[in-house]
């Protein structure tokens, strides 16, 4: 191989590898995903307790920090607003544990009680989720499971 020719191999590869590492670098800087979103809602019956449980797999490469979670109906102000991270900030955390290199399962999962099942608007609700990663950079999925309360 002629010393030009292995020069530009060369060069080639250290293109190539500096591309590669800015392709992992670039991944990390990503926003979680979220993924096989669940709600289940239960009514109470009776003297028996209700419950809301949400689950969704989470998946961010620096890792999860936390997951919040909210339950909204479908006829209520952030239908006309719309939902935001800001809105999020006093909602109630899932837990996450984890379920594979940089997947965690999240369940959420909260008691209805019988006077909440009355006081609460009939019809469809959505379940809000806002992922940060361990880097800081967020997901907000405003409608990331619906559930329906009759």
């Amino acid at each position: 191989m002629s010393r030009r020719a292995a020069l530009s191999v060369a060069a080639g590869a250290v293109v190539l590898a500096g591309a590669g590492a800015f392709a992992v670098a670039y991944a990390g800087d990503q926003p979680p995903a979220l993924a096989h979103s669940t709600a289940r809602y239960a009514a109470p019956d009776g003297d028996r307790s209700g419950s809301l449980t949400f689950t969704t797999d989470v998946t961010a490469s620096p890792g999860v920090k936390n997951v919040k979670v909210l339950a909204w109906p479908e006829k209520s102000s952030f239908a006309k607003k719309g939902l935001t991270a800001q809105d999020m900030a006093a909602a109630e955390p899932a837990v996450c544990k984890p379920s594979g290199e940089d997947t965690v399962r999240c369940t959420y999962t909260v008691k209805v009680t019988g006077s909440d099942a009355e006081s609460s608007p009939r019809g469809v609700w959505h379940v809000a989720v806002l992922a940060t990663a361990k880097g800081g950079e967020t997901t907000l999925e405003t409608k990331a499971a619906n559930f329906t309360v009759a």
